[in-house]
Formats: C-alpha cells, sequence, structure tokens
C-alpha cells in the first residue's frame, strides 16, 4: 500500500511523444562541397531532404497530493506545440528555425536545443530527457549536461 508519506517522496517519469516533419541539410559552411558530401554523404544534399520526426519529451517530478500530478500532460503537449513543434512542422532547418540558426541542424544538436527552449518553461518538475527519431533506424537522446 502507498502511503502519503511515501506518494511525497516518490519520483515519477512523463513522456509525452510529438510529431513534426521537415527538412534539412547537414553541411559545414568553413569546408570544401567535397569534404562535406564525403563526411555527410547524401545528407549535404544541396537541395536538403526530409524526416518524419518522432519527439519524446520526458519530465519527471513529485505528484502532488491533491491532484496526483506533477504536470498536466495536456499543459506539457502544448507547451511542446507551442515552443517547438509549431515551429519546426514543415519547415527548413537550416534557413526558418531561430533557435536553430548558425548551427548544423543535426539530430544532436537539435535535441540540446529542445532542450534549451523548454527546460526554463517548465514548472512543479524537471526536464528529464529529450528523444528524436530520425527514422526508424536512428535516435538520439538527451539528458541534459553532465555535471
Amino acid at each position: 500500500m502507498i502511503t502519503l508519506q511515501k506518494l511525497l517522496c516518490e519520483m515519477v517519469f512523463l513522456t509525452r511523444r510529438e510529431r513534426f516533419n521537415a527538412a534539412h541539410r547537414l553541411y559545414n559552411d568553413k569546408w570544401s562541397k567535397e569534404k562535406n558530401e564525403a563526411f555527410f554523404g547524401k545528407c549535404a544534399n544541396d537541395f536538403f531532404h526530409g524526416h518524419n520526426f518522432e519527439l519524446f519529451v520526458t519530465v519527471k517530478g513529485k505528484p502532488n497530493v491533491e491532484t496526483g500530478f506533477f504536470i498536466n500532460a495536456h499543459h506539457l503537449s502544448q507547451l511542446i506545440k507551442n515552443e517547438i513543434t509549431d515551429k519546426l512542422d514543415h519547415k527548413n532547418l537550416n534557413l526558418q528555425v531561430d533557435f536553430l540558426q548558425g548551427i548544423i541542424p543535426s539530430c544532436e544538436n537539435l535535441v540540446v536545443a529542445i532542450w534549451n527552449k523548454l527546460q526554463p518553461l517548465l514548472k512543479n518538475c524537471e526536464l528529464h530527457s529529450i528523444k528524436l527519431i530520425e527514422t526508424e533506424n536512428i535516435y538520439v537522446e538527451y539528458f541534459g549536461e553532465i555535471e
């Protein structure tokens, strides 16, 4: 049986999945076209390429005794939608997303940028991880800076 005392000490994880479609090009402007093509392959295509991304945002917190929540899942969904997916969906990540300007929009860089956008906006919980699935065979996860 879970007692109130034990409940107040339990850390719980909640994950929200969202989806978006976007195009990007992996290309380092400091390198030659040949070096970019050798390193990034097809992803260095001059005309970009697209993905159907799946984004998993996991937050952690201790449930409130009165509500049983530490965050309202609908509120989390709206936060992700307003701050992330609305800004990424059907966009060119290299050219159209303000918080990605000046960086190569790899999935590795994208999860860090998403983390940096969401973490300051969370109340009564904290970000645990960001997982971004790029293809059925590739995904990246980020757990914040290692201290």
